[in-house]
């Protein structure tokens, strides 16, 4: 601790990223990258982008690249909102939206940087328990509370909520703003940005860091009715006026518009999922239903611990939370066939 620390510092606990290691002949199964890289009008774009021109700061609206997300999902520009990632847009929607004079309420086992910028931003906050089978009970949310936040798949679990139940959520609180992180949605869900035309509390926020596989360049948007938006551009223009940089704009917009690669590239992945998924099961483990790019898996004669300690060892990462109720699962991505069919080959030995 230093002497010249704010008096929050010391109360911190950071988001602890998934390790990024060097360990030759590495399977990274850990940080639920896409393992079959960014759409190739994406690079083209990006490299396109290099030129004198970056002596000139980028459009602080971004409007091109809000305009191709409007395009994707049937709704107008200013009804979007981008930032770095979707980790930025979610502290943004965190200050602007979700701290009120009653709690904010969000799953005990969820993204972990919910309760990372409550502590940041001082928000009071409720964690609701999943049930038993790791599933959201929305009757739970049935409380006294000031704002939602409810990622759709869930992460860690990967488990997903219907439509209908999502609709049934919002429409429950229509004086409450809902948060839905959809960080995984692309993998099997069903969006609710064509909700937000509906319900003017609800704000869907998405990245192009999983289906779109450009983690590396760090872009994520929401979609909501705009003042919802409005909250977000002036939380946004009071920190940082230029958050995405000219690369990064055309990238990503490219990387939207390029649909035929966006669906090629997450059937690859929902396949490899279902295939690992009956893998594992055939081998004695307990499989969580998912929705998503990775599944949550673990065994009933083994620990997490010493599994991701023995996959490790076999030049394997996945990720393991030495959490309650958690801490015998591992969070494994979906990598491609032969990174898969090496993950279970290890998982056989050690099992």
């Amino acid at each position: 601790m230093s002497k010249f620390w704010s008096p929050i510092v010391a109360t911190l606990k950071p988001y602890i990223a998934g390790e990024q290691p060097r360990i030759q002949n590495l399977i990274k199964l850990n940080t639920n990258e896409n393992p079959y890289g960014p759409s190739p009008k994406a690079l083209a774009a990006m490299q396109a982008a290099v030129t004198d021109s970056l002596k000139l700061y980028p459009d602080p609206s971004a409007l091109a690249l809000r305009q191709s997300i409007a395009r994707f999902h049937g709704v107008e520009a200013d009804e979007v909102f981008v930032g770095n990632g979707s980790d930025e847009v979610l502290a943004h929607a965190f200050v602007a939206l979700l701290k009120h004079d009653r709690p904010l309420l969000y799953p005990d086992i969820t993204y972990s940087f919910y309760p990372t910028y409550c502590r940041l931003f001082g928000i009071e906050s409720v964690e609701i328990p999943l049930k038993g089978d790791f599933t959201v009970d929305l009757a739970d949310y049935a409380r006294p509370a000031g704002a939602i936040i409810l990622p759709n798949p869930n992460a860690p679990t990967g488990i997903g909520l219907p439509l209908a139940a999502i609709e049934k959520l919002v429409a429950e609180h229509p004086d409450l703003p809902v948060v839905i992180d959809e960080a995984y949605i692309d993998f099997g869900g069903e969006s609710a940005i064509p909700l937000t035309r509906k319900y003017d509390n609800l704000l869907v926020i998405h990245t192009l860091s999983k289906s779109r596989s450009l983690a590396g360049l760090r872009v994520g948007y929401a979609v909501g009715q705009r003042p919802l938006i409005d909250a977000l551009e002036r939380v946004k223009d009071s920190f940082n006026s230029y958050p995405l940089d000219r690369v990064a704009q055309a990238g990503a917009a490219a990387a939207i518009d390029d649909r035929e690669w966006f669906d090629l590239t997450r059937g690859k992945v929902i396949e490899q999922r279902e295939r690992v998924t009956g893998a594992l099961r055939q081998r004695g483990f307990e499989v969580l239903p998912s929705q998503a790019n990775f599944v949550f898996a673990r065994h009933p004669d083994h620990s997490g611990e010493a599994l991701a300690k023995g996959l490790r060892e076999r030049a394997v990462l996945v990720r393991h939370f030495a959490k309650p109720r958690i801490s015998d699962f591992l969070r494994i991505t979906i990598g491609t066939a032969e990174e898969c069919d090496r993950l279970v080959a290890a998982l056989e030995e050690i099992v």
